[in-house]
């Protein structure tokens, strides 16, 4: 099975490959559906195709907006780059943009975005026919149809999100953001309109006043989905004909991919459900949801507030560590005598350590480490990694 990352940038892509991913998909600076993450530039995107081919891993490279006719020139280009720097696909949604790609590209291989809606399986054959190696599928189907399109394709690759945000249209199919702000989703600007909190205005009270929506007292975030949560089910989505477990979150912190793709990786090794749930609240997310896995749902919306706060608070990355000491870069305030607890793909993961003898990047020593993102260096006889995350309980 592969656990398959996001990356929003060369720094996360790196980071994904360290907690355990055995792939990311990212996108460069066109034709991706995040222009809104900092993204690849070519030479950056060829660096971390290096950088994962050296280690075993693979790069999808997403170029899924719904194209115009403008577009199709630096396309052309584009695609032949994917091919030519080694990118493992090309994650698409445009018909368009497919048959360009047989054609300057041929040797490039093809995966199906989830903004194409697969939802059936004479589609997923229809793009299997045309070429594609792999589909993703739809969020919006359950186990039992993905077990039904992988058993009439059985050759073809299926892809599935389990974990992350869902957009609250159909597949990603949405026009609020283009709409309220002239931003266009299906072009990689959404600006998340869904997650806004509405009002309505009265258009037979005095003066046009404004009032505010109510849902069953509940609140008024009537178009915020909840995040969906499939890490009980991964046996269900093997079964299912499920190849590719794909995490959501390009523009995710460095701490929340650590945290979702460390919890994951541990159990497709093997770690029991038990130890991991709580690791998946760990870091802010909305209310979780199976969505349509077991079929019809009508609580997926999050109706209680835009996002939760993490059970943990992110404090710092270890820059190096001997044993003796460690340095880190601090990214959120702590102090001397508290005990910060350890994220790490290694045998370190949930040990504590004790703050003691910190000292500021000058050699100074201090009580509080509160300037943002400084070095400050303090006791600790762990074998931490560069890569690892210290983090201390929420208050």
């Amino acid at each position: 099975m592969e656990l398959l990352a996001p990356a929003g940038n060369l720094k996360k892509l790196k980071l994904a490959f360290y907690y355990g991913a055995d792939a990311v998909y990212c996108g460069g600076k066109s034709f991706s559906l995040r222009t809104f993450a900092d993204n690849f530039t070519d030479e950056e995107l060829r660096e971390g195709i290096e950088y994962a081919h050296a280690r075993g891993k693979k790069v999808y490279v997403a170029a899924n907006i719904f194209a115009r006719n403008g577009d199709f020139s630096h396309l052309k280009e584009y695609l032949r780059y994917l091919e030519q720097v080694g990118a493992d696909a090309v994650l698409l949604s445009d018909p368009g943009a497919i048959l360009l790609a047989k054609e300057c590209a041929p040797k490039l291989p093809i995966h199906i975005s989830t903004q194409a809606n697969t939802t059936n399986a004479f589609s997923a054959r229809f793009w299997k026919e045309i070429g594609a190696e792999r589909v993703v599928l739809a969020r919006e189907l359950s186990l039992a149809e993905i077990a039904e399109i992988h058993a009439q394709n059985p050759s073809l690759q299926l892809e599935a999100f389990v974990h992350g945000a869902m957009c609250i249209s159909y597949s990603g199919r949405c026009l609020l953001s283009d709409y309220l702000d002239g931003r266009s989703s299906n072009r990689g600007a959404c600006v998340q309109a869904c997650r806004w909190n509405y009002r309505i205005q009265s258009d037979n009270g005095k003066n046009g006043e404004w009032v505010e929506i109510s849902e069953d007292e509940k609140g008024t975030y009537l178009l915020n989905s909840k995040d969906l949560n499939m890490s009980a089910y991964l046996n269900e989505l093997k079964e299912a004909g499920v190849c590719s477990f794909k995490i959501e979150g390009r523009m995710k912190s460095e701490y929340y991919l650590a945290t979702v793709i460390n919890a994951y990786r541990r159990l497709l090794d093997g770690a029991p459900y038990g130890e991991m749930e709580g690791e998946l609240s760990a870091c802010a997310h909305r209310a979780y949801t199976t969505a349509y896995a077991f079929g019809e749902n009508s609580e997926t919306v999050n109706y209680d507030d835009s996002q939760t706060k993490g059970s943990y608070d992110y404090i710092a990355n270890v820059l190096s560590s001997d044993g003796f000491k460690v340095s880190v870069e601090m990214r959120n305030r702590f102090f001397e005598g508290e005990v910060l607890e350890v994220l790490s793909p290694s045998n370190c993961f949930k040990k504590t350590i004790t703050v003691s003898n910190l000292r500021d990047e000058s050699g100074e020593s201090c009580t509080d480490a509160k300037r943002v993102q400084a070095t400050y260096v303090f006791d600790c006889d762990l074998p931490l990694t560069v890569g690892d995350i210290l983090r201390r309980k929420s208050k």
